[in-house]
């Protein structure tokens, strides 16, 4: 196919599943795809979001009749490293959520995305030693709290992702040093935060890494699940027969599960963009 002129047709047929794509997989070399290029392919597949946008591309997203269904949260990139768990960053990282927040009430856009941060106490220089996980836990759970209000009163949602520590081929595909690498730790965080505006950002790639089960774990976290991203595992490419996620069973379960929130196709092309795009979105149009 064309992408040049390509004009996809309509892939998303059944609809129960709200399907959003994540920018920078597009973006980034060496497809260098424009967001019109990709909101236009969005739409016309039947998607209802391009995700993890800033906040200028809002409006040429939403003139495509799409949203932004997770905005990130204002720290420089990587916005991983220096998160919520380490008072040496706690009060940048909260501040730019917090206009994160604001930013998201004006526009409706309905989530911001949240980390722990990566465990060494100095993020440039990992020999200054690491936070233990307990006080990584007690400081996430503080600031989650502190923005939970602000999030509440804003209508706006916190997502707090696991990440992988396992992968360490790409700096996209796996995290080492990243604190949150448990869904049991991250979901105790969020349970903890004690707020309806705190949540679990569900990525099945990174779970099936660290911890596999992934069908048990979202039936078990259902209540938590705020948003869902989905990648191909392993090598975080295309949701196809080479990888080993069974992705029509999940995304049943999360429909059984009573989910409504969106999912985000997250994976990394390594093939033809808009031909891996088209066959992810239909294997999760259940």
């Amino acid at each position: 196919m064309d992408l040049a002129s390509a004009q996809p047709k309509r892939v998303v047929k059944n609809g129960r599943i709200q399907q959003s794509v994540a920018l920078w997989c597009y973006a980034a070399a060496p497809w260098n795809w424009s967001l019109e290029r990709l909101c236009r392919v969005a739409a016309a597949l039947g998607l209802k979001s391009v995700e993890l946008a800033s906040p200028e591309d809002w409006p040429a997203i939403r003139k495509h009749g799409l949203i932004c269904a997770l905005a990130p949260n204002g720290m420089p990139d990587p916005p991983f490293v220096k998160g919520l768990n380490n008072p040496r960053y706690q009060d940048q990282v909260a501040a730019a959520t917090r206009q994160a927040i604001d930013q998201c009430a004006a526009f409706g856009v309905p989530n911001v995305i949240a980390f722990t941060g990566f465990k060494w106490r100095d993020a440039e220089n990992p020999k200054n030693g690491e936070i233990s996980r307990e006080e990584g836990a007690a400081h996430t759970v503080k600031a989650l709290k502190e923005l939970a209000r602000h999030a509440e009163a804003k209508n706006v949602t916190l997502c707090l992702e696991m990440l992988n520590t396992r992968d360490n081929s790409d700096p996209m595909k796996g995290h080492p040093g990243y604190q949150g690498d448990d869904l049991d730790y991250c979901a105790e965080i969020v349970r903890r935060a004690g707020s309806p505006r705190v949540k679990l950002l569900f990525d099945v790639y990174h779970v099936q890494i660290m911890q596999g089960d992934v069908i048990r774990r979202l039936r078990q976290y259902a209540e938590l699940i705020g948003h869902v991203h989905v990648a191909g595992c392993p090598g975080r490419g295309e949701l196809d027969a080479r990888q080993e996620i069974n992705f029509p069973a999940v995304m049943r379960a999360l429909l059984d599960a009573g989910y409504r929130g969106y999912v985000g196709q997250e994976f990394v092309p390594a093939r033809d963009p808009l031909r891996g795009l088209m066959d992810a979105v239909a294997l999760c149009d259940v």
